[in-house]
């Protein structure tokens, strides 16, 4: 097997050398080396992807549709993009000027990140916020500035971000949003947002809205950034979690369109085009779909009730997830502030598998994440380990 030769091993991206790989990922492969293990570590949904979206994609490869399609994704595909903002959330985006169909919704965040930042901007993320994020900003020659939203009941105030941009100046370019966020479930209120959307107007930044758990929201309703300051918006999302498709990588992006011009540019040079099959599946949910997820919404609800009363019962806190499939739990005082100890012995002793807290920056430090995207059994069983493991520490 070949060795890179010893004067190239300092010759790679020295920005990609900064960051480690995923935290998340690099934990649940790891747990999944332990015998009898429960994975509550990665937001997988349990359940299975519609039989019309299936059947789709199937008539997609029986048709022989294995061509490259548009860059920006077929237009019946795009067209579904815009029926499903239209009727969900009253968002209006010109399906041949303004929506991007992307390898899932990573591919959207890293296409948007690179097409705006240039070496020395500066990206607010409130914290904790998906790990995903960190490193592709430092790849891109920019700078995080983290905001610990953990005493504010893991949202970003107007007045937070007021102070944040205040102290780190004009170098600020974006502000990345995601709510229902992961990994906490929390939504923020139609209020607020609209009190960032003022902030982030006054100061003249993009926005950056991972929406993708919008329909996966119990008592509340979504309400889009994308509503209050579209001109400044990226919108992001994708069909991984609302019907269950993580595999088919089907996201998208939306935004005005000279700056989808350019998003365009940089998708197109990452991977020319999403596969037909996910394409034509993923027209299916959204122009024949939007109901599909409703049936998912009441089983995610039952189960975080489960999991919130469990979690009561053993004195242990969490914030109350709104949206999203995460219980995000603040570990027992006797680990202090130490969530890897506390994800690594709850594995090894406990048979649990959970994503330590400060894997999801500074504001997620002392808190575990438990995904309930898993089945009643397994869940109903991963409780009564995690009780007794709690119980066994005394």
């Amino acid at each position: 097997m070949p060795q890179l030769a010893s004067d190239l091993s300092q010759q790679v991206n020295q920005r990609l050398n900064q960051v480690g790989p995923s935290g998340i990922r690099e934990v649940a492969q790891k747990f999944s080396t332990i015998p009898g293990l429960i994975q509550l570590t990665l937001g997988e949904p349990d359940m299975n992807v519609p039989e019309h979206v299936k059947n789709a994609a199937i008539k997609s490869i029986q048709d022989n549709d294995s061509h490259y399609s548009p860059q920006k994704g077929t237009m019946y595909l795009r067209e579904g993009i815009h029926h499903y903002l239209m009727e969900s959330q009253g968002l209006n985006y010109d399906p041949e000027t303004e929506i991007i169909a992307t390898v899932g919704a990573t591919e959207a965040i890293c296409a948007s990140l690179f097409t705006i930042l240039n070496p020395g901007d500066k990206v607010v993320i409130p914290t904790p916020a998906f790990a995903l994020y960190f490193p592709l900003v430092t790849i891109a020659g920019a700078t995080t500035v983290q905001v610990d939203t953990s005493n504010s009941h893991f949202i970003l105030t107007p007045e937070r971000l007021e102070k944040v941009l205040d102290e780190e100046g004009d170098s600020v370019k974006a502000v990345l949003l995601n709510y229902p966020g992961n990994p906490t479930g929390v939504e923020y209120p139609q209020s607020t947002i609209e009190g960032l959307a003022k902030v982030i107007a006054d100061h003249h930044l993009f926005v950056i809205a991972d929406e993708i758990y919008s329909e996966l929201t119990y008592g509340v309703e979504h309400y889009s950034i994308a509503n209050v300051i579209p001109e400044r918006t990226i919108l992001i999302n994708g069909l991984s979690k609302s019907h269950a498709m993580t595999g088919y990588r089907m996201g998208y992006l939306a935004g005005p369109a000279q700056l989808i011009a350019s998003a365009t540019k940089m998708h197109a040079f990452m991977v020319t085009s999403p596969s037909n099959p996910a394409q034509a599946a993923g027209a299916e949910a959204l122009h024949n779909g939007l109901q599909d997820p409703v049936a998912m919404r009441k089983v995610y609800q039952k189960r975080r009730d489960f999991v919130q009363k469990s979690m009561d019962e053993m004195g242990l806190s969490m914030a109350t997830p709104s949206g999203a499939f995460y219980a995000f739990v603040k570990i027992p005082a006797s680990y202090g502030k130490d969530d890897v100890k506390f994800a690594y012995d709850l594995a090894e002793q406990g048979k649990v598998g959970g994503v330590p807290g400060s894997a999801f920056g500074a504001g997620g430090e002392g808190y575990v994440r438990f995904s309930y995207a898993a089945s009643d059994a397994d869940l109903a069983e991963a409780m009564k380990r995690l009780k007794a493991f709690i119980a066994s520490k005394g």
